[in-house]
């Protein structure tokens, strides 16, 4: 029985074993009223990742390399035949600008989630957000960007101003649905890589106190107040912790969790430079907290750009997943940009690393979207 159709018989079994007390069971979400399809996902997500991955690309199906906006292709398709089990989507779009193209980005990325939920993929956000109080865009500036947290938080000058974005986030989350009516669940990553500086919301932006604060408020008014059932939300820090006391330095409550991760690029081949044992140490803190926990986790960003490196699929990415009992419900590489000639992160059809991409599609402890059966069920 290969990967294709076991899937099926692997939710079954486990939940067999689950309900009569012989494997462990996840955590209940965080949001005691999530959708049926949103608990399944987790339910589902926490199943599979005992033998398996998801294999996940950004933007994939909105762009890739040369292309924009053609329907039912991604990279990923067209050296596979299957599109990439988790897909990627932004929604740095949703603030700072006209109503009306805010209007028309909510539609256009509710279109892609719900053509990712239809043919059974799944589609986690993050949110590249642009300074609300100040210029910069997303990136810390100096002499340009303001120290926002504490501005947007409860009691905060802009507090009002960040509940107003939050509604188009919820405006976005609540309209997306699937063919068969049902609100398309999400895995929602925001403020993700704080424990750098590159961001306004990193580390040396905010005090740990001031950033769960962000953090609770955050889901309590979009799962609170304005009734978005529909995500599982993620805890992703980059890879500058080498213990779990500092991988939870700013984390805020395993009640405002239900998934945690890691952003890591640098120990991957960033700048030539490797360290995957390192990279391996790192997922093991947060695969075993998530365990201890009953959470889900995660891979949340990795890749190589340009991948260079023509065997780096199987020998550098799937070596790390599949070692020391991680457990971990997919892996996600950064995206492909349209006019770069550089900027990618998944293979295309003629780049260097295809044949080594096609071992790690072939390869039963990885999944893509071909791969799923039911897993909203």
């Amino acid at each position: 029985m290969n990967k294709k159709s076991s899937v099926s018989l692997i939710i079954i079994v486990y939940s067999f074993l689950a309900a009569t007390g012989f494997a462990q069971k996840p955590a209940a979400l965080i949001d005691k009223k999530a959708t049926a399809e949103t608990k399944n996902l987790a339910k589902n997500l926490h199943i599979l990742s005992a033998d398996h991955i998801l294999f996940g690309h950004q933007h994939a199906t909105e762009y890739g390399h040369g292309w924009s906006g053609d329907a039912d292709r991604s990279d990923v398709k067209s050296v596979t035949g299957s599109h990439p089990a988790v897909i990627g989507i932004d929604l740095m779009g949703l603030s700072g600008r006209a109503e009306a193209d805010i209007q028309k980005t909510i539609m256009q990325l509710q279109r892609n989630v719900s053509a990712t939920y239809d043919r059974g993929g799944v589609t986690t956000v993050a949110w590249h957000f642009s300074n609300p109080v100040s210029g910069g865009g997303f990136y810390w500036k100096d002499s340009v960007s303001k120290p926002a947290v504490k501005l947007i938080i409860p009691g905060g000058s802009h507090h009002s101003e960040y509940k107003s974005i939050l509604r188009h986030v919820a405006d976005f989350a609540n309209g997306a649905k699937g063919s068969d009516g049902k609100t398309v669940p999400m895995i929602f990553r925001p403020y993700h890589e704080f424990d750098g500086n590159w961001f306004w919301w990193g580390r040396a932006h905010s005090t740990a106190e001031e950033f769960k604060q962000l953090w609770r408020f955050t889901i309590a008014f979009l799962r609170d107040s304005l009734n978005v059932h529909n995500f599982i939300y993620a805890f992703s820090p980059d890879n500058l912790f080498n213990t779990e006391e500092i991988f939870l330095e700013r984390y805020p409550g395993d009640e405002w969790v239900d998934m945690l991760g890691m952003d890591n690029y640098g120990d991957f081949g960033r700048n030539g430079k490797y360290n995957p044992e390192a990279g391996l140490k790192k997922l093991k803190i947060v695969s075993d907290y998530a365990a201890k926990k009953g959470k889900l986790a995660a891979f949340t960003e990795t890749g190589l750009e340009s991948i260079p490196r023509t065997d780096w699929w199987t020998e550098v990415l799937l070596k790390t997943v599949k070692n020391n009992n991680l457990r971990l419900s997919y892996v996600l590489v950064w995206r492909n940009d349209v006019n770069s000639p550089t900027h990618y992160y998944a293979p295309f059809p003629g780049q260097a690393s295809e044949a080594d991409f096609l071992k790690f599609y072939q390869d039963e402890f990885t999944f893509f979207e071909k791969d799923l059966k039911n897993i909203y069920r």
